[in-house]
């Protein structure tokens, strides 16, 4: 069966339709396959009816479209498998620990309490995190906030190509502060204040995003050679694609951090930290106990301070949060910090030393079972060695 069978049939199932589509994600057997593919739908007039309806995702040889309700199943010798294409939203904070405004109330630089737990004024002596690259697939960020001035490289706005990607949320805003902020003079110090942000906008103003613009970012993180990728979301349900994009990404030698959820279960975390290949991070308070919205347990790789966390916000505001989230940007930072010193290390080696680095933690009813307690950046640049 030919590749113009194959778009026929696309055709057919993309058409209009009075009921609500869903978003899918197709993917194709092989590289092969997927090239076959491109090239005919490069080939295809531009009249083809549902051409710009169809997106590209490169890095797992898959396309991305809707398809109406009712349509026949995609059956073609070049396809693998169709994979509902599942909303996912930023890691919101519980609703007993909102937000509140925040006020810096100092002159001088103000180093946040979770950024002096975590010993990072310590490791400064030796490194602040230059040249490191950190992909930051957000809510975008606050170009014009003085904290980040000088923090910000080229990004992308994934659901406005022509645009930059600005942050109508604050979520993404506030992580990219815990990793780099660098306001010596009045303002706040992030975990590696000399790191590199690269924005990249994959969710909207409500924090919502689909699995098909989360890979796209993993896909612009990889091609744009990151040696972070911090993703402070979650969903519950696996998802095929995006743990192909992150197999993809770890392959490549880019560390993936996620965050591991705020229900405070015992036994379970969200998608993506409970993949392998992932760094996962559950959150601590100001008393080194695990905080009580944090999920816990085996699944989590480390623990990082996610409560009640001063940080930046849009319109050169500040805010308080509290969560897994704020926890993974920490975790980011310190990986920022011990990359400008090896850069060789392998994403497998940076989790073992951070785990064997990291200080026990209270909040488990026993350490049997945990793979690693609180980061500490003093320990692991003192572990590196010169």
């Amino acid at each position: 069966m030919s590749e113009s069978a194959l778009l026929r049939m696309l055709r057919e199932a993309i058409g209009v339709s009075p009921k609500p589509s869903k978003r899918h994600i197709i993917h194709f057997k092989n590289k092969s396959a997927y090239g076959r593919f491109l090239a005919a739908f490069e080939k295809a007039n531009e009249l083809f009816p549902v051409k710009s309806l169809i997106q590209p995702i490169k890095i797992i040889h898959a396309i991305s479209c809707t398809l109406k309700p009712g349509s026949t199943p995609l059956r073609h010798p070049s396809i693998r498998l169709v994979e509902e294409d599942i909303p996912i939203r930023v890691h919101a904070p519980h609703a007993k620990y909102m937000q509140q405004s925040a006020a810096l109330r100092q002159t001088g630089p103000a180093i946040p309490w979770g950024v002096r737990q975590i010993k990072s004024p310590e490791a400064w002596k030796e490194t602040r995190g230059s040249r490191i690259r950190i992909g930051v697939v957000d809510t975008g960020i606050d170009y014009t906030h003085p904290d980040l001035r000088g923090r910000i490289s080229r990004g992308i706005n994934l659901l406005h190509r022509s645009l930059l990607p600005v942050d109508d949320n604050g979520h993404g805003t506030h992580i990219s502060g815990t990793i780099a902020a660098s306001n010596q003079d009045s303002g706040l110090v992030g975990v590696a204040p000399h790191a590199v942000i690269h924005p990249v906008k994959a969710f909207d103003q409500n924090g919502t995003a689909y699995v098909s613009d989360i890979v796209l970012g993993i896909d612009w993180c990889v091609r744009n050679r990151m040696h972070i990728i911090n993703m402070s979301f979650g969903m519950k349900n696996r998802s095929r694609s995006l743990h192909d994009a992150v197999r993809n990404a770890h392959k490549m030698g880019i560390v993936v951090v996620a965050s591991s959820g705020n229900e405070g279960k015992l036994s379970s975390i969200d998608y993506p930290a409970r993949f392998s290949q992932v760094i996962s991070v559950g959150a601590t308070a100001a008393n080194k106990k695990i905080a009580p919205f944090s999920n816990r347990g085996r699944a989590i790789d480390l623990y990082a301070p996610g409560d009640k966390i001063k940080s930046t916000w849009l319109q050169h505001k500040y805010m308080e949060l509290s969560g897994t989230s704020m926890a993974t940007s920490h975790v980011s930072g310190v990986i920022a910090l011990m990359l400008a010193v090896k850069p060789g290390l392998s994403p497998t080696e940076i989790k073992s030393i951070l785990q064997k680095t990291s200080n026990p933690v209270s909040g488990l009813k026993s350490r049997a079972g945990a793979k690693g307690g609180e980061i500490d950046a003093a320990r692991v640049l003192r572990h590196l060695g010169p």
